[in-house]
């Protein structure tokens, strides 16, 4: 009996041993398995947090004549060309958003030359904080200028009116954010500070848009709104408009700064879309327009308006 105890306590000690070998095994493969599940959590949470994307567009338009005898001219070529790009983070009452906006037409015909007609560079961004139902506690910053030089074309040579960071806005606003849905945002300001560069020489010189005659940067404090809409109002139709109101407390504060811009924009199928976009301007500081009576330049609304057909594609 004795002589078959021992090798029955060493098969004991034996299955034992594997057995605790293989409970360890298990206990590392569960662990890891719990580790990498884990992880796949964590990446589809920061995937939910951050959003980001855009959308490009393209409208091409060209047409020549040739013994054509209601008129017109030999030769036309236009391009159009807009980009927004997004990017958002969303994580328990926090939001970020960050928006770019670019925008560049450009047109030659036989008898005007070339010009350009549409030149934009918007950047916002904007963080708050939910301090209640559809309410935010917000710092918005929005840069606003364009790419390439501006003329007015009313002598000979034209006359150059604007170019890069001449003018360019950058404004800084702690203020309130409503947002009762996805698709509206009014944020508003009792006070923000604007600051209006003109890097140009030449046209610091002239004291163009507000500055003081031969300074570089205008400082501006007062008051300000921006309404923002984006929204499918109907199948395959976008609508995205916005609306700034800004007013100079030191400086006719009852004149108050426009800068509106609208895009409606039709998709006809995954590529092609067709886009309506009208933007709306009135700078009180802007005296570039000669009235015709009086001969007296002075602001005025901008108005502009750009439609075409072409390329879209979306990231």
């Amino acid at each position: 009996m004795k002589t078959l105890l021992k090798p029955a306590l060493l098969l004991c000690f034996f299955v034992t041993g594997i057995s605790l070998a293989n409970a360890q095994e298990w206990r590392k493969e569960r662990e890891d398995l719990i580790d990498q599940k884990f992880k796949l959590v964590q990446e589809d949470t920061t995937r939910i947090r951050w959003r980001k994307g855009g959308i490009f567009n393209v409208n091409i338009n060209q047409g020549t004549l040739s013994n054509w005898a209601a008129g017109g001219d030999k030769f036309s070529f236009s391009i159009a060309s807009t980009f927004t790009g997004y990017l958002a983070y969303r994580e328990g009452r926090h939001t970020w958003d960050n928006v770019l906006d670019l925008a560049y037409g450009y047109v030659r015909t036989t008898s005007l030359g070339a010009r350009k007609s549409d030149d934009r560079i918007d950047f916002t961004s904007k963080y708050g904080y939910n301090i209640g139902d559809h309410w935010y506690a917000s710092v918005l910053t929005n840069l606003r200028t364009q790419f390439t030089n501006g003329y007015l074309y009313d002598s000979v040579p034209p006359r150059l009116t604007s170019r890069f960071f001449s003018p360019a806005y950058l404004l800084l606003a702690p203020g309130f954010d409503y947002k009762p849905n996805d698709a509206l945002s009014v944020f508003m300001t009792p006070i923000s500070t604007r600051w209006v560069f003109v890097m140009d020489d030449m046209l610091a010189s002239q004291g163009a848009y507000g500055v003081d005659t031969g300074k570089h940067v205008l400082l501006q404090v007062g008051a300000y709104v921006s309404v923002n809409y984006n929204k499918e109002i109907m199948t395959n139709v976008i609508l995205k408009s916005r609306l700034d109101l800004f007013s100079d407390y030191r400086h006719n504060p009852q004149n108050i700064d426009i800068f509106m811009t609208n895009a409606l924009m039709l998709k006809v199928n995954k590529y092609i879309t067709a886009n309506l976009n009208v933007d709306l301007i009135y700078d009180d500081d802007v005296k570039e327009f000669v009235n015709e009576k009086t001969g007296v330049k002075g602001p005025r609304l901008q108005v502009k308006q750009v439609i075409g057909v072409g390329f879209s594609a979306r990231f």
